[in-house]
């Protein structure tokens, strides 16, 4: 998965570069709970809502919760600074 093209997709305003795709990767990681991350992925994979059930155990409803939880994440101050390099 390209974690650059993703977190472009969805964070509004971006000052600055962002990071490398691991570094990226591990910011999520730490950042979004397990099951945020999972569905994010998986939705930025393209997977489809019955692949994700079967991933993550969890109805359609609370998985298009935990997708906006982790949009909306993504559009904190805090969080747009961690995953911005100021090299």
């Amino acid at each position: 998965m390209d974690f650059t093209k993703s977190l472009l997709k969805h964070i509004d305003k971006l000052v600055g570069s962002l990071r490398s795709d691991e570094q990226l990767q591990e910011i999520l990681k730490r950042k979004f709970t397990k099951k945020e991350y999972k569905v994010f992925v998986a939705f930025e994979e393209g997977k489809s809502v019955e692949e994700i059930k079967a991933l993550v155990k969890e109805d359609e409803e609370q998985i298009q919760k935990h997708y906006k939880v982790a949009c909306k994440k993504l559009n904190q101050e805090k969080m747009k600074q961690e995953l911005v390099s100021y090299e």
